[in-house]
Formats: C-alpha cells, structure tokens, sequence
C-alpha cells in the first residue's frame, strides 16, 4: 500500500473544473479495490490517499491518470510505501 499527500497550488475554487472528473476517477478507482481512503487535509491546501496498488510503477501509472495532475494543479506529490497492520480498516491483524 501507499499513502499519497498532494499539495494543489490553487485553492478550491481553482481546482473546480476538473473537480468532478477527479471525484469520477477516485470513484472508478474505488470500484476496483485500488483507492482505500481519500480525502482533503484540513489544515492544508492538498489531499491525502491511501492505494493498495502491487508495486511503485502501478502507483505512478495511477498518478499519472489523475484529472488534477494531468490539469496541473498537483504542485508536490509526497509517496510513503506503507505497511498496514492494525485497525479497524484490516480484517486480519499482523503482528
């Protein structure tokens, strides 16, 4: 899995017109068990996503279709590799 913060360099209001094609992808994304959680940060201008893709080229391929990078509006993408184990999200616990 990955855990990926994109930092938009617009606000809100900039990245409407590519809004509901980014909400169509994370949906389509979602329908295929490959985008686990999504959402805006609060206290910053980005979103943070966790994917459960096999490897980091899946992920970038992943990235490279999403409508606000393809738009421009992506001005920094931080990707963390992440190793899930516990809470309410797993079905088995890893110890």
């Amino acid at each position: 899995m990955f855990v990926v913060e994109l930092q938009y360099n617009v606000d809100r209001a900039g990245r409407e017109p590519s809004h509901r094609a980014h909400a169509e992808y994370l949906a389509s994304l979602t329908e295929r068990g490959v985008l686990r959680g999504a959402g805006p940060l609060v206290d910053a201008n980005g979103g943070l996503l966790v994917y459960d893709v096999p490897d980091r080229a899946a992920l970038q391929e992943v990235l490279d279709n999403e409508p606000y990078v393809q738009a421009g509006l992506v001005a920094q993408t931080l990707v963390r590799e992440w190793n899930p184990g516990k809470g309410s999200w797993f079905t088995t616990a890893v110890s």
